[in-house]
């Protein structure tokens, strides 16, 4: 365990707009490296390494090659020093939400993800991981309600547009939870880890990516109404019952096939 006083952790302070929480727990560090599987070849990308607790695990399991992406300027330095004796140990200054990640693959080998992710930039950081066509598979540490909310069913109230979308691109396991007494500073809420596996070819292809987008947001505008007011003159009563879907259900009990079917149908229109 590292030395610690008031959010600080090896004399630095976690800083708020960064949504810094940093993992201390050894058992649940090499737990998510164990759920990860590092092959000691793979492509591995770490996004928000912190202070290395998890980076170090991981360098010893991938024979040292490793790529991070870190926003604060002020943890470079350590992690430079903490590293230096891996030559294939690679950081980027950047944003995960703007970095280019299909840069770092650099052959046959997809990318392999893991990151403990600030609960502020989580959902856009999947969408815009799940944009690249270069990952194998994430490993996240997000907030639970989250990890719950993307590997939900449907027919509960966890089953949203986060679902739908989530699941349309990949396979989602939420793995095991974390206890915020894992943390420094800990958070005011649980977390879990999440594994997202992207299909090689979408289960239920849709004919518009956009189009699926905006059926299920507009779906789920109000969740206590019908598809047939919430959908109302862009898919008519008629239409949904031609498609098999009761227009009196509400958007909660869809199935991930059937948002794509009313979407393929639009699409067609």
């Amino acid at each position: 365990m590292s030395q610690q006083h008031n959010g600080r952790s090896l004399g630095h302070q976690a800083r708020k707009r960064f949504g810094q929480n940093f993992l201390q727990d050894t058992g649940i560090i090499s737990r998510i490296v164990r759920a990860v599987r590092p092959s000691g070849h793979d492509r591995l990308v770490e996004i928000g390494p912190g202070m290395g607790a998890i980076t170090e695990q991981l360098l010893a399991q991938n024979e040292g090659a490793l790529d991070v992406i870190e926003l604060d300027r002020d943890l470079i330095p350590g992690l430079r020093v903490k590293f230096f004796n891996y030559p294939d140990f690679k950081i980027h200054e950047a944003d995960a939400l703007k970095f280019d990640f299909n840069q770092l693959k650099i052959d046959e080998r997809p990318l392999r993800i893991v990151g403990n992710l600030p609960y502020n930039i989580s959902t856009p950081l999947i969408f815009h991981l799940l944009a690249q066509s270069c990952v194998a598979d994430m490993h996240f540490m997000l907030q639970k309600e989250v990890v719950h909310r993307l590997a939900a069913h449907p027919g509960g109230g966890e089953w949203g547009r986060l679902s739908v979308m989530a699941q349309y691109f990949c396979q989602v396991e939420c793995l095991f939870e974390v206890p915020p007494e894992c943390f420094i500073p800990r958070p005011k809420v649980d977390s879990a880890i999440v594994r997202l596996t992207p299909y090689e070819t979408p289960p239920y292809p849709a004919d518009d990516l956009k189009m699926l987008d905006d059926t299920v947001r507009r779906s789920f505008a109000q969740r206590r109404k019908t598809l047939r007011n919430n959908l109302k003159g862009l898919v008519e009563a008629d239409d949904l019952q031609r498609l098999e879907i009761d227009p009196q259900r509400r958007p909660e009990t869809l199935s991930l096939e059937e948002f794509v079917r009313i979407s393929n149908w639009r699409s067609q229109e």
